[in-house]
């Protein structure tokens, strides 16, 4: 009875899909956070009666045949970019991009991961970093004795040393871009990786065409909408309960069979 099997990758395509939903969820706060949907595609059939093929001597044709589906496999958990709400933090390292483009971090491997989540720090030698200390590229270090910091809409960062009257240009922020960004690679801790499915990134100033812009004192938030999930973990919910619906009927089908006398 081929409905318990395809009964059962409904089943597990729902639990991956509450899955992917609750991650969304539980990311709600995270700073920079993309959420991802999950994309299902229906398996291989079996042809009973073969579409097309003749039906008689005299050349008439099966219209539709019989075909019988298998079920359900998951295709992709895609990741929507879209622009998460921009808040105000005051604080003078918060940075947010709007529109296009990733930070980008050196990893102490010497490999370089992008984010979104613009939390920045300084490092105990005035570096600008992230909250797991790793290096904001290119590297930028802000002097002991500045008074002040300002991060203008290219990246370009500027700090007022006390004594002098001119503020001094201590770096530029570049932001990448990859032609499909859907294809990074999550790391963790707000990180990406590039990976074939990208593409190269390619690095620009903020500001130039096609590339974002830089918000200091900002912060872009998750672009996750709870009421949107909250219904989409409803319908999941209903469709599981369905499927086991269908092993259940399915069950009490084969129990009739073995009851016959």
């Amino acid at each position: 009875m081929r409905s318990l099997n395809i009964a059962a990758t409904g089943m597990l395509a729902q639990q991956l899909n509450v899955e992917v939903i609750s991650n969304n969820i539980a990311n709600m706060n995270t700073t920079g956070f993309k959420r991802q949907r999950a994309e299902f595609q229906d398996l291989l059939y079996q042809s009973e009666e073969r579409v097309g093929t003749n039906s008689s001597d005299t050349g008439t044709i099966v219209p539709s045949g019989v075909q019988m589906g298998l079920g359900v496999k998951t295709a992709a958990v895609y990741r929507i970019g879209q622009q998460g709400n921009l808040v105000s933090t005051d604080n003078t390292y918060d940075l947010a991009i709007q529109g296009k483009g990733y930070f980008k971090i050196k990893l102490p491997s010497g490999d370089t991961a992008y984010s979104r989540a613009g939390s920045f720090q300084l490092s105990p030698q005035g570096k600008l970093v992230t909250t797991e200390g790793f290096e904001v590229s290119p590297g930028i270090t802000i002097p002991a004795n500045a008074v002040s910091v300002t991060i203008d809409s290219s990246g370009e960062v500027m700090v007022k040393i006390d004594g002098q009257v001119a503020p001094q240009n201590v770096g530029q922020l570049e932001l990448a871009t990859f032609s499909n960004e859907a294809g990074l690679e999550a790391k963790g801790d707000n990180l990406l990786l590039e990976t074939p499915a990208s593409g190269t990134a390619t690095t620009s100033t903020a500001g130039s065409p096609g590339v974002g812009t830089i918000l200091q004192g900002f912060l872009e938030t998750s672009n996750v909408n709870v009421v949107q999930e909250i219904t989409n973990l409803i319908t999941a919910q209903r469709a599981y309960e369905m499927n086991s619906k269908v092993i259940e009927t399915s069950d009490e089908m084969m129990r009739t069979l073995t009851s016959m006398r």
